[in-house]
């Protein structure tokens, strides 16, 4: 699914959904590998995203020998599947062609867009067999060039995350991407992030440093508060890991959201984009009642009555 991009504005397409500061903002529940190998866990994974609104699914794409660094390839660790190599492991928990087809006709018959973190160039070839929306690009391979380059001619947006990143680092990456069709993304590489460390405040040198990109957040913190406060910043892509439950095998569970945490952050997210309007100072017909009940100077009731009507 090829983008058109856009150049001169804050707004990038993921499929046919636009994402920018005049949309509500594009929320993705990434199930990563928090499905342990499962494809029954991943469905219901998906069912949480649906159920609480999400509109999308993410998921992590890696050729395990591209990606496992040799000499760790015949380390043995203990699983919830027995003793193990770790290249063993890996290829346990990373879902093939079988398992994305289902995961792709599940969540075309649901009507929820999927797509994933390629982590080397022979994942994103796989995944434009999909014909995903888009591609993310997670924090450590910010600095891979090759795949970079790789996820810029297949034509599709990509999402970028900026965690344990330098400012120089990121620019150089927009530029090898190109801006035209990038979506940045604050984070804090830490699972779970410590509040200290959350910067929330990035969102906004983000958006004054690439004023035509889109500006989102990707949380790895526990609780809620702080990516609804993100959202009120004005970070418009929104992502947070998902689970079944934190105790879950898996790195990436305790930073998660069980399936109630979800439906919480979305629905507070929604609320708070309505409560932002559109900062132009109105009276609203509401006060109307209440304007001429308390106010004293003579006209200004009549003069504002005008100005609802």
């Amino acid at each position: 699914m090829i983008n058109t991009p856009s150049s001169t504005t804050r707004e990038r397409l993921i499929g046919d959904r636009p994402v920018g500061p005049a949309h509500p903002a594009y929320v993705t529940a990434e199930i990563g590998l928090n499905h342990n190998g499962s494809i029954d866990t991943c469905l219901q994974l998906i069912d949480v995203a649906l159920d609480a609104g999400a509109d999308a699914v993410k998921f992590q794409k890696r050729t395990p020998e591209v990606c496992t660094p040799r000499d760790q390839w015949d380390v043995e660790r203990d699983t919830p599947w027995g003793r193990m190599t770790y290249i063993e492991y890996r290829h346990r928990i990373e879902f093939g062609a079988d398992e994305y087809q289902v995961i792709d006709d599940y969540c075309a018959e649901k009507g929820i867009q999927w797509f994933a973190s390629p982590w080397d160039t022979e994942s994103v070839e796989f995944l434009n067999g999909f014909d995903v929306p888009a591609h993310k690009i997670a924090s450590a391979c910010l600095t891979d060039d090759e795949l970079l380059r790789a996820i810029r001619a297949s034509g599709r947006t990509a999402i970028l995350s900026t965690g344990m990143s330098t400012p120089a680092q990121i620019r150089h990456a927009v530029e090898v991407l190109g801006s035209r069709n990038v979506i940045l993304v604050h984070a804090t590489s830490t699972y779970p992030a410590a509040n200290d460390e959350l910067n929330l405040r990035m969102i906004g040198t983000l958006m004054a440093e690439y004023p035509n990109v889109p500006i989102g957040y990707s949380g790895h913190e526990r609780g809620l508060q702080t990516t609804v406060a993100a959202a009120a910043l004005g970070a418009c892509f929104i992502e947070r890991h998902i689970t079944l439950d934190r105790t879950m095998w898996g790195s990436d569970q305790a930073a998660s959201l069980e399936p109630g945490g979800l439906i919480r952050l979305v629905r507070d997210v929604r609320v708070i984009e309505e409560a932002l309007g559109d900062g132009v100072k109105r009276v609203y017909e509401g006060e109307y009642a209440a304007m001429r009940k308390l106010r004293r100077v003579a006209g200004v009731v009549a003069d504002a009555a005008q100005q609802v009507a």
